[in-house]
């Protein structure tokens, strides 16, 4: 038998040994990760050039050194588009590594979208209510503001980096004060660790999107 796999496509740079193995613990040893990242074939001068200019949607990942990186969404597109090219001749499906949307991507396989994920399980949960999120930069608040704008939810948001020395637990509380019913840890780079800190600071149920689509992906491939 054929054994099956999945891509996980990060739009930083693989691989990325700081999520893949919460990924692997839920599909298990039978199915093969294989990763590839949007700036995998850049360098570091090259990477400078991927900054957000003003105004554009801003997106944080990892290098492969362990530092963060802030990206801009319009350069990071063609470079993303060029991986996942790649990537799906390999695998059955992909796991997109980012809580963002990216309607111009084309893919021929499966290309499993956190962010969809996350927006149709709050749904589901909390149908109407008090919704929090955190999220890893304070210049990304308004964009994923209006992403979580539903006019049968109150939003309440509050920032810290999963990728810096960063208080989950302090604005997991604020979150708490302020009404929220249900946490979102909106990027994909929070931890079970985050996750844990969020819930001992709130006593709220919370959502981690790296866990949470890893569950969806191994429903499609096992």
């Amino acid at each position: 038998m054929t054994r099956k796999s999945v891509g996980v496509l990060t739009i930083g740079q693989s691989p990325r040994e700081d999520v893949t193995p919460s990924i692997r613990a839920i599909l298990g040893d039978s199915i093969d990760i294989k990763e590839a990242g949007g700036l995998d074939r850049l360098d570091e001068n090259e990477i400078k050039t991927i900054h957000p200019d003003d105004q554009e949607i801003t997106y944080i990942s990892k290098l492969r050194n362990g530092r963060s990186v802030k990206i801009g969404k319009s350069k990071l597109l063609p470079l993303l588009q060029d991986e996942l090219t790649k990537l799906e001749e390999k695998v059955s499906a992909v796991i997109m590594l980012c809580t963002g949307d990216f309607p111009t991507i084309q893919s021929k396989k499966p290309l499993i979208y956190p962010d969809k994920i996350l927006n149709h399980t709050v749904q589901a949960i909390l149908n109407k209510g008090k919704l929090g999120v955190i999220v890893p930069l304070e210049e990304q608040r308004n964009t994923l503001t209006k992403k979580w704008e539903n006019p049968n939810l109150e939003l309440f948001v509050e920032v810290a980096s999963p990728y810096e020395e960063s208080d989950v637990k302090g604005a997991a509380q604020k979150l708490k004060a302020q009404g929220a019913e249900l946490i979102v840890l909106d990027c994909m780079g929070y931890s079970e660790t985050h996750k844990k800190d969020a819930m001992e600071g709130s006593n709220l149920p919370v959502l981690l999107p790296r866990t949470l689509t890893a569950r969806i992906a191994a429903e499609y491939v096992q």
